[in-house]
């Protein structure tokens, strides 16, 4: 069973050998993790700028049975818009998605200057804050509940570096092949 591997890890300081170290907890479970990066067979034709490295990831996501996001808020109060992108298709295949964020906070905490009215809570410019309980937009957990995967939250904040969340994800995973 092979699992694409979404998340902002691609952009730590050494992406290959974080991506080396979950594909091996992904084969300690008996499955086959895609790591972002890992060369696609065949490699997309074109020039080697943003649109080859699109390309490469589509071919993954589309060659893979599941898909493993890490979720964690990235530059901002919500998690990476790529990774965001790969939750959206995976789940437009109608493949199991699983995901798991380092944050243990609701998404609506984590906006700047959020205030509450007695009905509802806004941002600075008065746009209504989704107030559910979640981590993310209800749009993200919903995709993944309705896939049939589980979304993992940290009990408390985790570095990026942590690969708790992301092997329990796996082993669920596992238990389910």
């Amino acid at each position: 069973m092979r699992v694409y591997l979404a998340g902002p890890e691609v952009f730590l300081p050494d992406p290959a050998a974080f991506g080396a170290a979950k594909k091996a907890i992904c084969a300690r479970h008996g499955l086959t993790g895609v790591f972002p990066l890992d060369p696609p067979t065949p490699m997309p034709s074109g020039p080697p700028d943003w649109r080859r490295i699109h390309a490469a990831n589509e071919m993954h996501i589309t060659g893979c049975d599941m898909l493993v996001a890490n979720l964690t808020p990235f530059r901002g109060a919500s998690a990476d818009s790529g990774t965001v992108f790969e939750v959206g298709l995976m789940r437009g295949l109608g493949r199991p998605v699983f995901g798991y964020t380092h944050m243990p906070g609701e998404y609506r905490a984590r906006i700047a200057d959020a205030r509450h009215d007695g009905k509802l809570w806004a941002d600075a410019e008065g746009l209504e804050i989704e107030d559910f309980g979640l981590s993310e937009n209800l749009m993200i957990e919903g995709a993944i509940l309705a896939s049939g995967g589980v979304f993992l939250r940290a009990e408390a904040p985790l570095d990026w570096t942590d690969l708790a969340l992301f092997e329990a994800c796996v082993a669920e995973i596992a238990k389910r092949a």
